[in-house]
């Protein structure tokens, strides 16, 4: 698809990779949010996207792409433009629900201001995952049936719009990724005691939750996730083949390889 391409940048390394692929992309960045792009980045602010939707036709922009690590940011009611107001009643019902809920009607809202919303996947080649093994030492059949736990109990979460991944040791669950993000998660599971692994080291799956819009949210592993998964005592990690992104694939599988662990890449 062709047309102007405008990067709406959060933190994390997502937001670069995709303007080392899209150098001609324009690079919008959101007030009191860090972003680590180089080179000229326009600001704005959630509560006036009114000035935002404006700057990006006047600019001609056709295309954009969200990217990045994004809490529902605090909002400033007395600063919302017109176009905020109006918009307000819709995403207020949207943030009772899910990111998932919540993200949908980002995406409603700006293809129908006229924009065509991009996942990062499409535009940056090899961000997910082949299937197979990627490094490391083969799962045992002990870690296949920990996967096999931890995708049911995702996928059993799925409808409810909580999370996207599960760590799962000798069957018995040892948390599952909510709000706080995958993180918190693990580091709930380093503090959980080795009684309760049943001998096992367990196992951290990551999947797109079933019918959740991938151009926004897509899940994610990097080198961070990698010495979260070491520090848990984990054997491994298997994702989800071609629904969840590998930020900076070299390091991370090196990270991989260092630790220890496996990393297998499933349609799950």
């Amino acid at each position: 698809m062709a047309g102007k391409l405008a990067i709406l940048a959060c933190s994390g390394a997502l937001p670069v990779r995709i303007a080392e692929a899209q150098p001609d992309a324009l690079r919008i960045g959101f007030q009191g949010i860090p972003n680590d792009l180089e080179g000229e980045v326009e600001v704005h602010r959630f509560e006036k996207m009114g000035t935002l939707f404006d700057a990006l036709k006047d600019q001609g922009v056709e295309r954009v792409v969200f990217a990045g690590s994004l809490a529902r940011p605090p909002l400033d009611p007395s600063a919302f433009d017109a176009t905020m107001l109006a918009l307000a009643p819709r995403l207020m019902v949207a943030m009772q629900g899910g990111d998932d809920a919540l993200l949908s009607q980002v995406i409603e809202i700006f293809e129908e201001q006229g924009f065509a919303v991009m996942g990062a996947h499409e535009l940056v080649p090899g961000l997910t995952a082949e299937e197979g093994l990627l490094i490391g030492t083969p799962p045992t059949d002990a870690d296949l049936s920990d996967v096999s736990r931890a995708w049911d109990i995702l996928m059993a979460l799925s409808p409810l719009d909580v999370g996207q991944g599960c760590v799962v040791a000798g069957g018995q669950c040892l948390g599952i990724e909510t709000v706080q993000g995958t993180d918190a998660l693990l580091r709930f599971v380093a503090e959980t005691p080795q009684n309760l692994r049943r001998g096992f080291k367990g196992v951290y799956v990551k999947a797109a939750k079933r019918g959740q819009d991938l151009r926004i949210d897509m899940p994610v592993i990097g080198p961070a996730t990698i010495a979260a998964v070491a520090e848990a005592g984990l054997a491994g990690l298997v994702i989800e083949a071609g629904r969840v992104m590998i930020i900076d694939r070299k390091n991370t599988l090196e990270a991989i390889e260092r630790a220890g662990l496996f990393l297998t890449s499933r349609v799950l």
